[in-house]
């Protein structure tokens, strides 16, 4: 959500690609269509691709959404390569529709650990986009833009607030209750309170308990 205001902010026209891929905490889904309606996106495209098929995920096998805390490994929420499989689909309707600018909302600063979040991943996507598309070997590359890179969660929190975003759009749960409502205790719950806790800013997400 913050990623795609600042992308209008600076005069981009928003194509939003949400990807449906089993995931256990499906109310994004219905949050990321919010969320493209709000921000006036030309086009919301909703692909289904059912990774559980694969597994090896809490978010799309079943295990248990760890909820002891932020540690130092890797998590079980981790999904193998999400990140490069968004990206490429992303590159794919980018370069039917004409866009040469990608943005993607991934932080490597008050995060889990995902290998896909970091900026050496984004930089050889980038060159990858270049020399794998019919646009990048004709000489026009793609930019993959990660405004919340560097950001903390206080920051990102912040960013929101100077936007005049309604934060109750946007969702982070990985393990959602059947009411619908946050666990606030899984990895990427802590991680959201902490970052609205810091900004001293009231965090929109209606939370268990």
């Amino acid at each position: 959500m913050v990623s795609a205001a600042i992308a209008r902010e600076n005069g981009f026209r928003l194509f939003a690609l949400t990807i449906d891929y089993g995931q256990r905490h499906r109310v994004e889904l219905e949050s990321a269509k919010r969320i493209a309606a709000h921000l006036a996106c030309e086009r919301h495209e909703v692909l289904p691709l059912d990774l559980r098929a694969f597994g090896g995920s809490a978010l799309t096998d079943n295990i248990d959404v760890p909820k002891d805390g932020v540690g130092a490994d890797i998590p079980v929420t981790y999904v193998p390569a999400r990140n490069l499989v968004f990206l490429s689909l992303t590159l794919a309707w980018a370069e039917v529709v004409g866009a040469r600018d990608l943005f993607i909302g991934v932080n490597a600063l008050d995060y889990s650990g995902y290998p896909d979040c970091r900026p050496e991943f984004i930089a050889s996507f980038a060159e990858t986009a270049r020399l794998g598309t019919k646009a990048g070997v004709e000489g026009k590359p793609f930019t993959i833009h990660t405004p919340l890179q560097d950001m903390t969660k206080r920051q990102i929190a912040e960013e929101a607030n100077r936007l005049g975003l309604d934060t109750g759009m946007s969702w982070s749960c990985y393990d959602p209750t059947p009411e619908g409502l946050a666990c606030g205790t899984c990895d990427s719950c802590r991680l959201r309170q902490k970052g609205f806790e810091e900004a001293g800013l009231a965090d929109g997400t209606r939370y268990a308990g």
